[in-house]
């Protein structure tokens, strides 16, 4: 479970989105549509209460994934923001789209029929010295086009088409 009132969205900050209620089961689903979904090897969630969630800046675009589940983007940026089951009591969240995704750790794993088999050697991948310059990650800084974390009374549209 998570602390109450969280929030997140997209990259680009075109959807935005707040839970005023603890995220439940929150885990790693490593299915192949989920895996599609992300891009990625598994894709982290957790559910809210439908009358706990709200959206707070524009709406999600939605991919049916299955006759029984869809899956809510955003339809300028692509981030994945929701897996949702219509008719069910909660949405699931994508919790790399949380404002602070740190707050939220995983507490199981689900459809490890599909988890790739050498997932579990992943951290022991040599890992790459930092090639960031002062330069570039203050030119990068600078440049940056990617929603804040946190919720913003406005937004500019400059970074969406």
């Amino acid at each position: 479970m998570t602390a109450a009132a969280i929030s997140g969205g997209c990259q680009c900050g075109a959807v935005r989105y707040r839970a005023a209620s603890e995220l439940g089961y929150p885990h790693l689903c490593h299915c192949r549509m989920c895996q599609k979904a992300s891009g990625n090897y598994f894709m982290p969630l957790a559910a809210v209460q439908r009358d706990e969630f709200a959206l707070t800046r524009g709406e999600p675009s939605w991919f049916w994934s299955s006759d029984l589940v869809r899956r809510g983007f955003c339809g300028s940026c692509g981030t994945p923001l929701f897996y949702d089951v219509p008719g069910a009591e909660f949405i699931n969240i994508m919790l790399g789209s949380l404002d602070d995704p740190e707050a939220v750790k995983p507490m199981a794993q689900s459809n490890t029929g599909r988890k790739l088999a050498w997932f579990h050697e992943l951290d022991d991948l040599p890992i790459e010295p930092d090639e960031e310059t002062p330069d570039r990650e203050n030119a990068i800084a600078a440049s940056n086009h990617q929603h804040p974390d946190h919720d913003t009374a406005e937004w500019p549209s400059g970074a969406l088409s």
